[in-house]
């Protein structure tokens, strides 16, 4: 009932909000925005929001980590072209300082929750892939993994949209509604399963989870390890004396981890599941489809006998 209550609340907000808007521009119809994302998830709220009414786009191949993708001349060129931008924030997109955009077209999705922020406490360089070596420092980026904050960088995609083109905004609205329950169901779940669990301990092979972790008060260390790559000699040494210390029998993966790694973590007492951060546009499903997959794979470490 005050779910219900809380959503019907947040419709006539929106509506209101829209009717506004929309009396305030002029009735012709305006071209078809042209929108650049740093992410897939930010791509795919404004996907979700627009639903064809713009292009929307999302520069880096498949196999590159944005976070750590540099744009190259066509890139820069196609970013100054964009009338939107749509940025996460916490400083995701490294390559912003070196790229001269106009800050009209720029939308930071994370800025209302800036405080919320998780600084990384320390680095290590690796490599993902492609992507060449980096370090992950500063503050930790994955900020959609907190559904909450997801839901709320979705709603500033929608207010920011709606600016822009104000004679959609009602058709924005019909879109976004769906989308923000849908965020805001998983968020509900992932803090079941957050307080089913107990404080089991758990293990994530990269430092990708911290917005996972604190919002579902989740007990979880992590290592560095690549799902494609075997661990060093050093790096399951170390392992075991974090088991010492944190006993986990489950570790989050970003990806399907290599089998040969599962056997010797299934050895060591470890079962293994993914977890996707979904950064850049999966092979199969979406964004929301993938999410709710993670969810039932975390649902097993609670379902475990």
């Amino acid at each position: 009932m005050i779910r219900s209550t809380f959503y019907s609340l947040r419709k006539l907000l929106l509506v209101s909000g829209v009717i506004l808007a929309s009396g305030n521009s002029r009735a012709e119809e305006a071209a078809a925005l042209n929108i650049v994302t740093v992410n897939y998830p930010l791509k795919f709220f404004a996907e979700s929001i627009t639903k064809g009414s713009a292009t929307v786009n999302l520069p880096m191949p498949v196999d590159i980590d944005p976070a750590f993708w540099s744009p190259k001349a066509d890139d820069v060129s196609a970013l100054q072209k964009a009338d939107v931008v749509l940025l996460n924030g916490a400083n995701y997109a490294k390559w912003l300082p070196k790229v001269s955009l106009s800050l009209f077209k720029m939308v930071n999705t994370s800025s209302q929750f800036s405080d919320q922020f998780i600084p990384i406490e320390s680095a290590m360089k690796h490599n993902h892939g492609v992507g060449g070596e980096h370090s992950h420092t500063g503050n930790a980026f994955t900020t959609w993994l907190d559904f909450s904050l997801a839901e709320q960088q979705a709603t500033a995609i929608f207010k920011a949209l709606s600016k822009k083109t104000p004679n959609l905004s009602a058709s924005y609205v019909t879109n976004f509604i769906p989308l923000q329950e849908s965020l805001l169901a998983i968020d509900a779940e992932l803090t079941q399963i957050g307080s089913s669990l107990k404080g089991k301990p758990l293990l994530g092979s990269h430092p990708v989870y911290q917005y996972l972790k604190k919002r579902y008060q989740l007990n979880l260390q992590s290592v560095h390890w690549e799902p494609e790559d075997a661990p060093s000699k050093e790096q399951w040494e170390t392992l075991k004396k974090i088991l010492k210390k944190h006993p986990a029998k489950w570790m989050l993966w970003e990806g399907k981890p290599a089998p040969e790694t599962v056997t010797k973590l299934e050895a060591l007492g470890v079962k293994s599941i993914v977890f996707t951060p979904c950064a850049n546009k999966p092979e199969k499903g979406d964004f929301l489809s993938v999410m709710k997959m993670n969810t039932e794979n975390l649902k097993a470490i609670v379902n475990e006998k």
